[in-house]
C-alpha cells in the first residue's frame, strides 16, 4: 500500500490555479462592463436593433476564420503567454474605445472596428486559457476548477453589467478606463502563474492534418460532438442578450441601470447555481440533468419574452442563468475529461467557435429577427426552439443522454 497521499479535490489548493482563476475573474469582469456599455452606446447613436445584432458577429468571425490556427496555437506555444499577450490586446481596445468616446461620435463604424480586433484577441485567450486550466490541476480536482471558473466567471456577469451600467451612466470614460485598469490587473495575475508542467508538446509539422485534429476528435467522440452542438443551437436559439438594449428601454422603460440590472440577472441565477456545484456537484445522471435543464433555460426564454414586468423578467433572466450553469458545468467537465492533452487546444479553439456561434451568432439572429418580426416574437420564437433542440438532441446523442458521473471515475 503506498504512503503517497491521493491529490486534492480542491482545486483552491493549488496556487498557480487560484492566480488564474483571479486572471479570468478580472478578464471577465472587465469584458461584461465593456459589453453593456457597448451595447447602450450603440443602440444610443443609431437606435437600430440590426446593429446590435452586427456587433455580435463582429466579435463571432475572428475565432470562426482563426480556428485552425488558435488552436494549433495553443498546442504548440505557452498557453501562459498566449493569454498574457492576448490581454495586453484587451488593454488596447478598451484604451482605443476610451478615446473614441471622448471624441464625441456620432457613427457607430469605429466601434466595430475594436470590436473585431477584441475578436482576435479573444480567439487566441479562450482556447489557450480553456486548455491551460487542467494544466494546472490534477484529475480529481478539474471538476471542481470548472465549478470554480465558472462560479467567478458568473460573478463578474453579475456585477460587471450593474457596475457597467453604473460607470456608462457617469461617463463612458469611466466604464472603459475602468476596464483597462481591471484587464491590466488581470494580465499580472497571469504572469504570476509561474511556468506550467505540461506533457511535451509533439513538434507536429502544421499539416491540414494537425489543423484539422480537433476537428477530427470531436467528430469520432459523439458525446464531445453531442455536448458541443448541443450548446450551439440551444443557445444561437435562446439568447436573448443582444436584445435587452431593446427591452430596456422600448419595452419594460429602464435606463442604463436598468440594463444593467436585467444584464445582471442571469449571472445572479448562475452564481448561486455554482455555489451549490462547487460544493456538491452532480452525483449521477448527468446527462438526463443536462438535457432537464436545456429545455427550462428555453422555457424561461420564453416566459422572459413575453414578460412586461420588470420583476418578472428579472425572475426570468435568474432562472435561464441558473439552467445555463448546470449546462455549462455538465457540458465542459465532460469535455476536458474525454479530451487528451495533446489536442485539447484545438478541440477548445472548435468549442469556443461554437460557443461564440451561440453567442456572438446569437446575438446577430436576434437582432435582425427583432428588426423583422420585432424584439418579442424573436425572443418566444428562440425559446420555443430551444427546448425543441433539447429534445432531439436527447433522442440523437444516447452517450450523452446516458453519461453519468463527472468526477472522472466513470
Amino acid at each position: 500500500m503506498s504512503d503517497t497521499p491521493a491529490p486534492s479535490a480542491n482545486a483552491l489548493h493549488y496556487r498557480p490555479y487560484v492566480f488564474y482563476l483571479l486572471a479570468v475573474g478580472l478578464a471577465g469582469f472587465a469584458v461584461q462592463i465593456m459589453s453593456v456599455s457597448v451595447g447602450w452606446q450603440i443602440y444610443d447613436i443609431s437606435r437600430n436593433p440590426a446593429d446590435l445584432g452586427l456587433a455580435g458577429l463582429v466579435q463571432f468571425l475572428p475565432p470562426l476564420l482563426l480556428v485552425l490556427v488558435t488552436g494549433l496555437a495553443a498546442d504548440r506555444f505557452s498557453r501562459r503567454a498566449i493569454m498574457a499577450l492576448c490581454m495586453a490586446l484587451e488593454v488596447a481596445c478598451a484604451a482605443a474605445l476610451f478615446f473614441f468616446t471622448a471624441s464625441a461620435p456620432t457613427v457607430v463604424w469605429p466601434i466595430f472596428a475594436v470590436l473585431a480586433a477584441l475578436g482576435v484577441a479573444r480567439a487566441f485567450l479562450n482556447p489557450a486559457a480553456d486548455a491551460l486550466a487542467p494544466n494546472l490541476l490534477p484529475r480529481e480536482a478539474i471538476a471542481h476548477g470548472i465549478s470554480l471558473s465558472s462560479m467567478t466567471w458568473q460573478a463578474g456577469t453579475i456585477m460587471g453589467p450593474v457596475l457597467g451600467g453604473l460607470l456608462y451612466g457617469l461617463s463612458g470614460l469611466v466604464a472603459y478606463g475602468t476596464a483597462a485598469v481591471l484587464i491590466a490587473l488581470a494580465v499580472v495575475s497571469v504572469l504570476l502563474i509561474g511556468p506550467v508542467a505540461r506533457g511535451a508538446a509533439r513538434k507536429e509539422p502544421p499539416t491540414l492534418d494537425t489543423l484539422f485534429a480537433g476537428f477530427r476528435f470531436i467528430r469520432s467522440e459523439k458525446i464531445v460532438l453531442g455536448a458541443i452542438s448541443l450548446d450551439l443551437f440551444a443557445v444561437l436559439l435562446g439568447g436573448a442578450v443582444a436584445l435587452m438594449p431593446v427591452y430596456a428601454r422600448d419595452i419594460l422603460h429602464a435606463g442604463p441601470l436598468g440594463l444593467g440590472l436585467l444584464r445582471a440577472a442571469p449571472g445572479i441565477g448562475a452564481l448561486v447555481v455554482a455555489l451549490y456545484l462547487a460544493r456538491h456537484g452532480i452525483r449521477d445522471r448527468a446527462g438526463h440533468v443536462l438535457f432537464i435543464f436545456v429545455a427550462l433555460f428555453g422555457f424561461f426564454t420564453v416566459v422572459f419574452g413575453l414578460s412586461r414586468s420588470i420583476p418578472l423578467s428579472i425572475f426570468a433572466l435568474m432562472l435561464m442563468g441558473a439552467c445555463d450553469m448546470v449546462s455549462v458545468y455538465v457540458r465542459e467537465t465532460l469535455m476536458q475529461l474525454w479530451t487528451p492533452d495533446e489536442v485539447r487546444g484545438r478541440v477548445t479553439a472548435v468549442n469556443r467557435v461554437f460557443i461564440g456561434a451561440s453567442n456572438e451568432l446569437g446575438e446577430f439572429r436576434a437582432g435582425f429577427a427583432a428588426a423583422a418580426v420585432g424584439a418579442v416574437a424573436a425572443v418566444v420564437m428562440g425559446g420555443v426552439g430551444t427546448m425543441a433542440v433539447a429534445g432531439l438532441w436527447a433522442r440523437w446523442f444516447p452517450g450523452l443522454r446516458e453519461a453519468r458521473r463527472l468526477d472522472g471515475r466513470g
